[in-house]
């Protein structure tokens, strides 16, 4: 049976920046904001807050404007979940969803989650579908990559957890993205990197998997050029503003994040809002990478699985926690080993609920 990971948090907007007599007074002062200095009922526009960054749990981003959302995503060392989304209504009132493993409530069209445990309205291929033989083994193409940490192995395998979360966002045409400026993981040629990056995002919109679970999704990607533009995200793992084109590159993060999606998407009462700009940042600062781990490998987090991670972000998935470890979209990511290249029930069942 599916478990959906549900929960939600509105910020209450008291805040002595806020006057209960209706006029909002603004002080806001100088550097990061925190969600306590800019709460949700709060004016971008009254309070000048558009540009501004606000931080909470070790992330941050750069408040846009009117009619638009954010959302900072890491995957991490430690397996602590930093992430939360900010979104600006077109009237300029501010709104946060701070908590990891989060549903949207969405209940229109394809936003509706599937249901094993009712197959009427599951797609056909999930309603008597059965772990085939050592379906939660790794890829083949993992052989020699060293045992994942212990934790993994206490958790249920990957066709067996229908845990999922999502976002509220999701690509409604064809997600359209660049190669950046720089330096790639692994010290991949920025063409290796292309190929590296593309297969992780084809393992998320070709739903790939050892499950048997066959592709309903309707997902679609398309690489488009090498730029000399950077993801918007700085060494502080906080996103920046954007600049309208989609970038995977790598650089400086903060130190326990390993990768960091930054996404933006136009505010959509009642469905998801739409994705606009979906960037991606590999740690090469403080992490290693490879793209091919080996029984030699050491302390080095595979490239692709990293990868496959971060583009769930970009489609609209969210992160399950700790007993999920061996789905995708755990927020840890586990060194010398392929698994997260390959998705898990819970991974599969998140995108049919959006797409």
């Amino acid at each position: 049976m599916a478990v959906t990971l549900t929960a939600s948090l509105s910020v209450v907007a008291s805040n002595t920046n806020l006057a209960t007599a209706g006029t909002e007074v603004c002080d806001l002062g100088e550097g990061a904001l925190t969600i306590s200095d800019l709460p949700a009922g709060s004016s971008v526009i009254s309070c000048d807050a558009v540009g501004r960054v606000v931080t909470h749990d070790g992330a941050g981003v750069a408040v846009p404007e009117p009619g638009t959302a954010v959302s900072v995503e890491a995957v991490t060392a430690d397996g602590e979940a930093h992430g939360f989304t900010l979104q600006v209504a077109p009237d300029g009132k501010v709104s946060y969803n701070l908590t990891e493993g989060t549903a949207d409530t969405s209940t229109a069209g394809s936003d509706i989650p599937d249901s094993l445990a009712h197959p009427a309205t599951t797609p056909e291929d999930l309603s008597q579908e059965l772990d085939s033989t050592n379906a939660d083994a790794p890829d083949a193409d993992a052989e020699g990559a060293e045992v994942a940490d212990a934790e993994a192995l206490g958790s249920p395998g990957a066709c067996s957890d229908g845990a999922y979360s999502t976002n509220d966002v999701k690509e409604y045409g064809t997600y359209n993205w660049y190669i950046g400026d720089g330096g790639m993981p692994g010290a991949l040629s920025r063409n290796d990197a292309k190929w590296a990056f593309a297969d992780a995002i084809n393992n998320i919109t070709d739903s790939y998997n050892n499950c048997g679970y066959g592709d309903s999704v309707g997902a679609k990607a398309n690489f488009l050029a090498e730029t000399t533009y950077e993801a918007d995200i700085n060494s502080s793992s906080q996103c920046t503003d954007r600049d309208e084109r989609s970038t995977w590159d790598a650089g400086d993060l903060k130190g326990t994040h390993v990768a960091v999606a930054c996404t933006w998407s136009w505010v959509y009462p009642g469905v998801k809002n739409d994705l606009r700009e979906a960037d991606v940042r590999f740690n090469t600062r403080d992490h290693d990478f490879t793209n091919k781990p080996t029984s030699k490998c050491s302390n080095l987090y595979d490239i692709r699985s990293v990868g496959t991670h971060e583009a769930g972000h970009v489609f609209g998935l969210g992160h399950v926690g700790s007993g999920h470890d061996n789905l995708t979209m755990y927020t840890h990511s586990f060194k010398c080993t392929t698994k997260a290249r390959t998705l898990g029930k819970g991974d599969v069942l998140a995108l049919r609920s959006v797409y």
